[in-house]
């Protein structure tokens, strides 16, 4: 039966959930500001290839931890809007609770949650894994190595972008995609190419007017003539 969880229970476990993980890993979290324990344990996830989804719902990550899944392959990242769930699984355990995956919370704050093992309560696991999908599948893709910029501050790269150009997530806009889905194009009609999980502009990208750009506070992103409209 699900078991009760305080702070340090749900730290203790939470950690256990990740190092267990064998097949999937699933972290769901408003907030996403990692500890150095919680990086090194899915660092370590990434080298052994295991599938790992980050569900978050603040919309703009923080440059350390932009910097950080940059260097990671098997690490995928989704926004959700008006996400609240905090909810953490593997393949065997999952954690339901008030935790976000937030260092000052996991150090300051006065959690609450509970334990699931697969094996006791099947059902409710079943359950709380098909809400998690359901959420992975209305949540966007992001791809770390466009990071991508919150459309909703576009001011903030206004010095740094083009006259007349517009970002990969503008133009996705535009166009009435996904930026997830625009990126896909770009490397299907060789726009762009990916090598080693990163993302870079080809030749015929460049041609067609695409440029390159870093920002301190979004990282590396991609910038397209207003009119672009990929073949």
């Amino acid at each position: 039966m699900a078991k009760f969880l305080n702070t340090s229970a749900t730290n203790y476990f939470l950690e256990e959930l990740i190092k267990e993980a064998k097949d999937r890993l699933i972290l769901i979290s408003p907030f996403l500001k990692l500890n150095d324990r919680i990086k090194e344990l899915l660092t370590d996830k990434d080298r052994l290839k295991i599938d790992v989804r980050i569900i978050y719902g603040k919309s703009e990550l923080q440059p350390e931890e932009l910097a950080w899944l940059k260097g990671l392959t098997y690490i995928r990242t989704s926004f959700c809007k008006n996400l609240h769930a905090k909810c953490y699984m593997n393949e065997e355990l999952c954690i339901i609770s008030s935790l976000n995956l937030y260092e000052f919370s996991q150090v300051n704050n006065n959690e609450m949650g509970v334990l699931i093992r697969r094996v006791e309560d099947t059902e409710l696991y079943k359950d709380a894994y098909e809400e998690a999908q359901r959420i992975i599948r209305i949540s966007e893709e992001v791809r770390i190595s466009l990071e991508r910029v919150a459309d909703e501050t576009p001011a903030k790269i206004d010095s740094e972008t083009s006259s007349g150009k517009l970002t990969s997530s503008k133009l996705a806009q535009k166009l009435g995609v996904k930026t997830s889905e625009l990126t896909d194009k770009l490397v299907a009609s060789h726009y762009l190419e990916l090598r080693d999980g990163k993302h870079y502009l080809t030749a015929k990208g460049k041609a067609a007017g695409g440029e390159f750009r870093t920002s301190p506070k979004f990282g590396a992103y991609f910038l397209w003539l207003e009119n672009f409209a990929p073949e």
